[in-house]
């Protein structure tokens, strides 16, 4: 697989999400609110803890643990990429802000 840009990650991320609001509506009879992304984000950040302690070793879960923690790290990022959107965050703006007040400060 190809690397991608990161305008590209936002594009495709907000596409996929768009797919997922669909399925909302055919099931739920609507979208999921902003709270209950971040509450999916959230169950997802726990499992990458999960599945990192079982990749170093110090947990044991059944199955391919390398596969699915990548799997989850990808859709940590597609989260929040999607917040983002969904609270008028430009993402790509606020990492960058981020990293270079991060870089001021460790250079002070």
């Amino acid at each position: 697989m190809k690397n991608m840009n990161f305008s590209e990650a936002i594009e495709r991320s907000i596409q996929i999400r768009r797919l997922y609001h669909n399925l909302e509506r055919q099931c739920y009879k609507k979208e999921w609110t902003v709270e209950e992304d971040v509450l999916a984000f959230l169950t997802d950040a726990g499992l990458v803890g999960r599945l990192t302690m079982s990749y170093q070793g110090r947990w044991p879960i059944n199955g391919e643990t390398k596969s699915e923690l990548e799997h989850k790290l990808g859709e940590c990022i597609w989260w929040v990429i999607i917040l983002a959107e969904r609270m008028n965050i430009d993402i790509n703006e606020a990492l960058g802000k981020f990293l270079s007040k991060t870089e001021k400060h460790l250079d002070d």
